[in-house]
């Protein structure tokens, strides 16, 4: 190999950093092995020490040589490694007088050897095999120092000085390329972020201008339409000037949308918060979708709460950005059915609250595999199924952005081809005591009569000189036939020239400039008539009506003295309510007030249904009474039981004294079949009707027939249902469910209801004694010889719930009533540490008189405040038969 390239290897920063290092430290320590070799030769060294070391010289120069011939660098690495620790080292220390040598110094190279070349898991085993290495040199050498090979004290002096200095050299030779590794990497690095910020600045530059060019043709366009909206004309053509005011709106927020992400990427998103009325921001949202969604032909229902605040401090163009975006995708997704949209609120304090918005749509929904990737920018799920649907692929990204900045949460809620649903909620701070009002919206906009569309300027102003200086001639047009029914006198200016020349010779009350003009721009036409000698409107009020819209945009402006900020588009609303703001009160003459919340019945707004933040559900196995059901509101999700006859639905189509019949009945049988996914997915879509959130305690998943594993699946296509494994089975199960409803009731959140719901899984008792094992038997779980040994013995088994699992407890011997005296005294022997609120005795073919002989033995044995017998399920008496009962309890 040559020496050019290996200097070339050695200084390529293409090359891996180890496999430079490993060039640096096989050509360095073969050229020390070959001046120690060389030295060791001139001192006198034994014969066996200069050839363990010449040996070292040609195995490295070897393994040098493989390493790059066959691209195995690591490999090598570790194999020379390898054989120096285990090899040459100890051959070394033997023969060259051991620790008065210089050996023993080289280990310290080694060391460094396999710290900065080895990866992975083999850089520490080698270093522990080095050290195991060390001890057994020592070992050998204290012990059984006749192994040694001694040198004379001349020779130990020498040699011991020359490792020293050479080990030194070689430590600080690769310690220094190390750092000049680093430097180049941080270097590069360095240079990659630079770059990377003017590719960001650039990026955000061209996306700024791109804003500012869009949106100048598009203030034409909603401008000219706006008029063609104030003109007598037929229902016909205000549809259609409706449909190219939504549209254009639409594409107003697609280009927002491009502007928002460039400014995620570069860390300069900021909120504007306002005191906003959210009467009017929902008024406004659907108004702007009204007429696609009834060209689909699809249903559009608004539920808002009615306790709803009506105004808030936040962020309302962002608010109303996150709900656009996603009311745009339930529309585009969905062919029939409808989209709701749902407006709840929950207090945190006097002055805080969380809104709730809720949108579902009933269009092809999302895969499960697909969730994980819903708000990735520019990613599109199934791509090919929706190729045919339109799209930029950011809007959910940066609705998961925007939400996560205003320290709110968004979950998604879908199974495939039956719809999705959006839960966005987002803090706000309540700005005002006056509720919402049901039915007294703003619906101008959605209404295609000609009627509904006339306008009325809201105020005249003869008296007033108003000057627009813009370089975009369209842009005048549409100012001034936006303003002409206020009787305003507009003049215009295509130039900041053109503008002094105005203002040099008249007062203007107002001024509105755009920023970016040729020759003189905006800024520096409204520090030119400030100062204008001899001007005339140094006084004048002075707004930018400006393409750019962002935040940063809009500080500059007011540091810079404007007075006012409007955006392109704008429409003549703005416009006037911007003028009155401004304008002296005695020269406005008031003829119409906007009061934006005017009576009228919307075919689109539901009777608001309240829905919970968290409902508790579970399995028809949990066994609680149907008056527990009721009053906590507990949900449940039925198994099945199969026979030969048929299928029958877990305590609807069966009970338990019907199974026990049909199976005494010869030797029929029955067998537990639990929901399926798709059954699950189905009714946690139908329970999010009713809530934000679903908890689903279920039976122990380590049980036979469980129906955790289809529940856990199912729950993947639901951000909003958490699924707990109970590890307890019955009225176990159903006490956990009581316990989560009282916390749910008491305002804990789904997130720490589930953490909560956790952490007390030991605090349930289930157990159960069983006077015959003939059902276990006709289930599987036991066999025929052990019912026959169990019936001649008299056994009565316990059976109890340990880590989800079925285990056999105590076993009792005699007869049934005596079994369950000793079961009920057993489980009852520590009452001090029972919550004594309720006690579930849940049985299974039992009659009115055993009942009373249990219940009076559990009397004297502890006192509860309630004492629920109930009948257990069928899937529970098929692996129990008659005269089996648990006392099922909470343990403090």
């Amino acid at each position: 190999m040559k020496i050019k390239t290996i200097i070339s290897g050695i200084k390529d920063e293409n090359k891996d950093p180890q496999e430079r290092m490993f060039i640096l430290v096989a050509v360095v320590a073969m050229a020390a092995l070959a001046i120690i070799t060389l030295v060791g030769l001139f001192l006198g060294e034994s014969w066996k020490d200069l050839l363990t070391l010449a040996g070292a010289f040609a195995v490295f120069a070897v393994f040098f040589v493989l390493a790059f011939s066959l691209n195995k660098v690591q490999l090598f690495a570790k194999i020379a490694a390898g054989l120096l620790i285990l090899v040459v080292m100890p051959v070394t220390f033997i023969t060259s007088g051991g620790i008065h040598g210089g050996s023993h110094i080289w280990f310290i190279f080694i060391a460094l050897f396999v710290s900065l070349i080895i990866v992975g898991p083999m850089r520490w085993i080698l270093l522990g095999v080095m050290m195991i290495v060390i001890g057994a040199c020592y070992f050998i050498q204290y012990n059984y120092p006749e192994l040694i090979t001694e040198h004379s004290e001349k020779m130990e002096f020498q040699d011991s000085l020359l490792s020293l200095i050479i080990v030194i050299l070689l430590i600080c030779i690769l310690v220094r390329f190390e750092i000049m590794i680093l430097k180049d990497a941080y270097k590069r690095a360095d240079d990659q972020r630079k770059e990377i910020d003017e590719l960001n600045k650039s990026q955000n530059k061209f996306f700024s201008s791109m804003s500012h060019e869009i949106r100048t043709p598009i203030n034409t366009i909603i401008g000219l339409n706006e008029m063609i909206l104030r003109e007598d004309i037929s229902d016909e053509v205000a549809q259609d000037a409706n449909n190219v005011r939504s549209a254009s709106k639409i594409l107003l927020h697609l280009i927002n949308d491009i502007l928002d992400m460039s400014k995620f990427e570069s860390g300069k998103m900021e909120l504007a918060p306002i005191k906003y009325d959210m009467g009017k921001m929902i008024s406004e949202i659907v108004g702007m979708f009204w007429m696609r969604v009834r060209e689909k032909g699809l249903e559009f229902h608004v539920d808002v709460d009615p306790e709803l605040p009506l105004e808030f401090y936040g962020d309302e163009v962002r608010i109303e950005q996150i709900l656009i975006n996603i009311l745009n995708n339930a529309i585009k997704y969905t062919t029939e059915g409808s989209i709701t949209l749902s407006i709840q609120y929950r207090r945190l304090d006097e002055k805080r609250c969380q809104i709730i918005y809720n949108i579902s749509d009933t269009g092809i929904g999302i895969k499960k595999e697909s969730m994980p990737y819903l708000f990735t920018a520019f990613k599109r799920i199934d791509e090919a199924e929706n190729r045919h649907i339109e799209g930029t692929g950011l809007g959910l990204s940066i609705v998961k952005q925007l939400v996560e900045l205003m320290n709110g949460n968004i979950t998604v809620n879908s199974v495939y081809t039956k719809g999705s649903t959006f839960i966005i909620t987002i803090p706000q701070e309540i700005a005002g005591d006056a509720k919402i009002k049901i039915g007294k919206f703003d619906l101008e906009r959605n209404k295609e009569s000609k009627k509904n569309h006339e306008y009325r300027a809201r105020f005249e102003a003869p008296d007033v000189k108003l000057l627009a200086v813009d370089d975009n001639a369209s842009n005048l047009l549409v100012f001034t036939k936006l303003l002409r029914d206020t009787g305003m006198q507009i003049d215009t200016a295509q130039s900041g020239k053109q503008a002094l020349e105005k203002t040099l010779t008249t007062e203007y009350q107002i001024i509105f400039l755009d920023h970016l003009m040729p020759e003189m721009d905006g800024i520096e036409c409204l520090h030119a008539i400030h100062s204008q000698v001899g001007g005339l409107s140094r006084e004048s009020k002075m707004v930018v009506l400006t393409a750019n819209a962002d935040s940063e945009s809009k500080a500059m402006y007011v540091k810079e003295g404007f007075d006012g900020y409007l955006v392109k588009p704008t429409g003549g609303e703005i416009l006037e309510k911007e003028c009155m703001r401004l304008l002296p009160k005695d020269m406005v003459h008031t003829i119409y007030a906007d009061d934006s919340i005017v009576e009228e019945s919307m075919s689109w707004l539901k009777e608001h249904e309240r829905k919970e933040e968290v409902l508790i559900s579970t399995d028809s196995v949990a066994d609680i009474s149907q008056d527990l059901l009721d009053k906590y509101n507990i949900s449940i999700i039925r198994h099945k039981l199969i026979t030969k006859d048929g299928i029958f639905t877990d305590g609807k189509e069966i009970e338990a004294e019907g199974l026990i019949s049909y199976m005494e009945k010869g030797n029929n049988t029955a067998q537990n079949m639990a929901p399926s996914v798709e059954e699950f997915e189905s009714y946690f879509a139908s329970l999010l009707t009713k809530a934000n959130n679903i908890i689903h305690i279920s039976i122990s998943g380590k049980v036979t027939d469980s129906a955790y594993a289809a529940a856990a699946e199912a729950a993947k296509a639901f951000d909003n249902v958490t699924v707990i494994d109970s590890t307890h089975l019955s009225s176990g199960e159903g006490l956990m469910a009581i316990e989560a409803c009282k916390m749910a009731r008491e305002g804990m959140d789904a997130a720490t209801l589930k953490t909560t719901l956790e952490t007390m899984k030991n605090a349930f008792s289930t157990s159960f004694v069983v006077c015959d094992l003939e059902y276990m038997a006709k289930a599987g779980q036991v066999g025929g010889k052990i019912v026959s040994l169990s019936r001649a013995l008299m056994m009565r088994p316990v059976l109890r719930m340990k880590k989800g699992k079925i285990s056999v407890g105590q076993i009792y011997f005699g007869s049934q009533e005596n079994s369950w005296k000793k079961y009920i005294a057993s489980e009852l022997r520590f009452k001090q540490n029972i919550d004594k609120s309720l006690l579930f005795v849940t049985y299974v073919g039992m009659t009115q008189a055993e009942l009373d002989i249990v219940k009076e033995e559990i009397e004297k044995k502890a006192d509860f405040e309630r004492i629920i017998f109930h009948k257990a399920s069928p899937v529970i008496a098929l692996n129990c038969g008659p005269g089996t009962f648990g006392l099922l309890y909470k343990k403090i």
